[in-house]
């Protein structure tokens, strides 16, 4: 089986895009989807989504993500934010877009800078322990405040919670966290990769709501990520509700090819 393949990074989480509106790929076993992203032996990515036929009047497309080591997997922002400059590049959407993932309904704008805004999902409860924060932004993150980020072995410390007694079963992301004035830097390992990656979407906004602290209201939080700049906004109602969460930041097509399956 031949596959005609997209590739798309945002601040440097890069992912396979593939066009399955006529449903072709839905064959793709998750031993395929794991080659197609292996760095060594297929296109290599974060992960791999197929862009599929809108499910009616109110949804231009529907997003389906999958993990890098192969099964589908929970919202991806950074993934939501490539797929909607993907469809617009098909000439699916314009400047405006709503469609469906995993965790239900999104809205997305591509501004004239190229940057892409994608509404998420509502927080509606967030865990605050003694040296760690966990919540869920579409994927459950564990957000951890740090003194020196350059200095963290994330891989290390982030495998050590992922495969944790209590995390184990379903797997979590680790994000590390470091204050510098009013913007946030991060580094996170991602569960399905297994590793650190270059940014995380949904690990980018959980640590800006959680940096809330005080007052309610309305927050523009810049977050730098080592593959780049990203810029969450939300409303804080108290300290278990956020809402109006739009994660904003680059989305770049990278190249296009084919690829064979063997």
């Amino acid at each position: 089986m031949t596959i005609r393949f997209y590739k798309y990074q945002g601040a440097g989480n890069d992912f396979v895009l593939l066009d399955n509106r006529d449903g072709v790929y839905d064959c793709l076993s998750a031993a395929e989807i794991h080659f197609l992203c292996s760095r060594r032996f297929g296109v290599g990515a974060d992960g791999l989504m197929m862009l599929n036929a809108g499910l009616g009047p109110d949804t231009d497309f529907v997003m389906k993500y999958f993990n890098a080591d192969g099964p589908e997997g929970s919202m991806c922002g950074n993934g939501g934010r490539c797929i909607v400059a993907f469809a617009a590049r098909l000439g699916i959407i314009s400047g405006h877009t709503t469609f469906q993932a995993v965790d239900g309904r999104h809205e997305a704008v591509i501004r004239p800078d190229g940057w892409v805004e994608l509404k998420m999902g509502d927080v509606t409860r967030v865990e605050r322990g003694e040296s760690f924060m966990v919540l869920d932004t579409g994927s459950p993150h564990y957000v951890h405040y740090v003194g020196d980020l350059a200095a963290e072995p994330v891989a290390e410390k982030g495998r050590t919670i992922r495969m944790s007694e209590r995390f184990r079963e379903k797997g979590i992301n680790v994000n590390f966290v470091q204050r510098t004035g009013d913007r946030l830097q991060i580094r996170t390992y991602e569960r399905g990769v297994e590793d650190e990656t270059l940014a995380c979407g949904t690990g980018v906004t959980a640590a800006a709501i959680v940096s809330a602290e005080g007052q309610l209201g309305q927050y523009r939080i810049p977050v730098k990520a080592r593959g780049g700049d990203l810029e969450v906004r939300f409303e804080k109602i108290d300290e278990q509700h956020f809402r109006n969460v739009w994660l904003a930041g680059p989305a770049t097509f990278v190249y296009s090819g084919e690829i064979t399956l063997h």
